[in-house]
């Protein structure tokens, strides 16, 4: 498996987990030389465990594994390379942290996740604040809270560069899939991102995102374009997510309809709380929507 080494005191090796969620694979980031840190392990696959001991140098010991979120792609290999390295764990909490009040209310009624699977039993050593440093002989990586893919969502800002995880990507727009998205948090994420000013964005899949501002602008024009589509569509009289997302995806392939409908529906809620459209009946991914 290859390193790329995109900058001094940064290596990326990209996990050999292709997908149409996953783009080339999850990407791994190892920062600083001598003691480093951390970014992304990864899924549960031996060939990427052993790639990334591989990349460390003779003498080279990890001492902070950082974890961006408790998806199944991204942290399942945490646990086994602490218990490898006794580097602590560190992310902004398990699985379930950071979730909304809404969201919170929707899971505890039944309605599961949807997307990349969830690592239900991760949980860090250490529990990141929003803002908080971690030092290291790489100098600091600062913890960005930033909640919208998944509630427990960090990037990390380290030097003119940000780790942007599932959050910021190049080559597709990121899944919100409630309960573990909340549309709401992504827009107030992105004004987080954006007011960092990075250099560079590297994500945890695809190729660096060079032009950060303009990136982040269409990224938030696109779901302002998709929140305009889905109240047209309901200007045709009430709707489920299912019966929108038929009508507004229609060159999107079969098998990425549901994740679409996961979407569908978390533009769904984030009108809800604005009182622009309301549920006939209550909250839930199979109720009919009006306009207001």
């Amino acid at each position: 498996m290859t390193t790329e080494r995109p900058e001094p005191g940064l290596r990326v090796l990209t996990a050999p987990n292709p997908s149409a969620m996953t783009l080339t694979g999850t990407r791994t980031y190892i920062l600083g030389e001598g003691q480093v840190a951390l970014i992304d392990p990864g899924p549960a696959l031996r060939p990427h465990y052993e790639a990334i001991l591989a990349a460390l140098a003779p003498g080279e010991r990890i001492t902070q594994i950082l974890v961006s979120h408790a998806h199944l792609d991204h942290s399942p290999l945490a646990r086994p390379l602490a218990e490898a390295t006794g580097a602590p764990v560190l992310a902004f909490g398990p699985a379930t942290a950071g979730r909304s009040a809404v969201m919170a209310d929707l899971a505890a009624r039944g309605l599961a996740c949807g997307g990349e699977g969830v690592d239900r039993d991760f949980a860090p050593d250490r529990v990141l604040a929003d803002g908080e440093p971690i030092e290291g002989a790489f100098g600091t990586i600062r913890a960005l809270h930033t909640p919208g893919h998944f509630c427990n969502h960090l990037s990390f800002a380290w030097q003119d560069v940000l780790f942007t995880g599932d959050h910021v990507m190049g080559w597709a727009s990121t899944l919100i899939s409630p309960p573990d998205g909340d549309l709401g948090d992504y827009f107030r994420s992105l004004d987080k991102v954006e007011a960092e000013g990075a250099r560079l964005f590297y994500p945890g899949h695809g190729a660096p995102v060079r032009d950060t501002a303009a990136r982040i602008a269409e990224l938030r024009a696109h779901r302002q374009q998709r929140s305009a589509q889905i109240l047209a569509a309901l200007g045709a009289g009430p709707a489920t997510a299912a019966q929108i997302t038929q009508a507004i995806y229609t060159d999107t392939p079969a098998a990425l309809l549901p994740a679409a409908e996961r979407n569908v529906f978390a533009h769904l809620i984030e009108m809800t709380s604005k009182n622009q459209i309301r549920p006939l009946r209550a909250l839930a991914i199979t109720a009919p929507f009006e306009r207001l």
